[in-house]
């Protein structure tokens, strides 16, 4: 019996042993701790300035959680990018703290480089390639991020003594610009104003005008609405023109904002061709009135006004007339009767009295 016993421990011991041993994994090699490269840079042009930006990276090529960054280098150069020397920009960009039960976000990183004079020209198939490149605390990295491509063509100067108008067609912008006599070949120059509402920052194109040899320069915002208020700015932009697909755009800088409020002070138009006409014989008598429509789209309705010779003229109808035409039931026989109408639009604005048409009831 004991040695039964022996046995059967020996016969279990074994396989302990093994399942132990398969739980020991092999040693891994330590982390190089290189942050993974962006791949979403993104380029835009403003004036002479370049706008880049991209998402931080926040874990490394090994897909450990990064706890420190070096610097980013801001890489630019003429066709496609290898190295990135020298650096034409540096920033050090932190590793923005994660909390506990947030929602994860993209930290985003961004830097502003500026063109030089002697890199701007007239070619439209001149470009400047950007890229960056993070680095960890040791000054290493990965590789480069993308790669973007710019436009280098001219834009022209921003307009100047912009300005808004309120009229009766809407808000009037004006502005002077640059004369454009002789457009380089394979360029096309171009004015756009564009506004905001007030509490909003959803920028709409309210006009676009091109350039050329005038320096004078309007368009008309026909589509605002009235009593509010609006924020309107200017810019040019180089277009460049592509076969088959939408032209390249190189943005100008911007005129200042201006404030408008789009105040609804202006009448409707007169109305015109009013004719007064006698019926009676049979009945009892009364005047017609007719006159033209008046079609401003806030049209609310029409005063009737009358007066006899040598009074002034009273308001006839308590509620606004909405047609154009009236029945003026109120008359006297062996009497002269002038009449006149005025529009009037949503607002209460009243246009002047038309010309006076006059009618005798025998």
């Amino acid at each position: 019996m004991r040695r039964m016993a022996q046995r059967f421990v020996v016969a279990v011991s074994g396989p302990l042993m093994l399942a132990a041993c398969a739980t020991v994994a092999p040693p891994q090699p330590p982390s190089l701790d290189l942050p993974k490269p962006p791949t979403d840079l993104r380029a835009s042009r403003k004036g002479d300035r370049v706008n880049l930006t991209w998402t931080i990276p926040i874990t490394t090529t090994d897909r450990e959680t990064i706890r420190t960054l070096g610097l980013t280098l801001i890489c630019r150069g003429s066709g496609q990018l290898t190295p990135c020397n020298p650096p034409v920009g540096e920033i050090r960009t932190p590793v923005p703290p994660r909390k506990a039960g947030a929602p994860s976000q993209k930290p985003q990183g961004s830097y502003a480089d500026t063109l030089s004079p002697q890199l701007e020209n007239d070619d439209p198939s001149a470009f400047i390639t950007y890229a960056i490149q993070v680095l960890n605390r040791d000054g290493r990295a990965a590789g480069l991020s993308n790669q973007v491509r710019v436009s280098l063509v001219h834009t022209l100067s921003p307009p100047r003594d912009f300005r808004a108008r309120v009229t009766k067609d809407g808000v009037v912008l004006s502005w002077i610009g640059d004369s454009v006599s002789a457009t380089p070949a394979n360029l096309q120059y171009v004015y756009r104003v564009y506004r905001h509402s007030e509490g909003s920052n959803e920028q709409v194109l309210t006009g676009e005008t091109p350039a050329g040899a005038e320096t004078s320069f309007t368009v008309t915002d026909a589509n605002m609405e009235w009593e509010k208020t609006y924020y309107y700015r200017a810019e040019t932009v180089t277009l460049i023109p592509r076969a088959n697909s939408s032209p390249l755009e190189a943005e100008g800088d911007d005129t200042p904002e201006i404030k408008v409020f789009a105040d609804d002070v202006f009448p409707p138009a007169v109305p015109a061709e009013l004719q007064a006409v006698f019926s009676g014989p049979g009945q009892k008598p009364f005047i017609d009135l007719v006159w033209a429509p008046v079609t401003d789209a806030d049209l609310a309705g029409y005063n009737i006004y009358r007066h006899e010779e040598g009074s002034p003229p009273v308001k006839l109808n308590e509620e606004l007339i909405k047609a154009p035409a009236y029945r003026d039931e109120n008359v006297t026989t062996q009497k002269k009767y002038f009449y006149s109408v005025s529009a009037v639009d949503a607002r209460g604005n009243e246009s002047a009295r038309s010309e006076e048409a006059n009618e005798t009831v025998p």
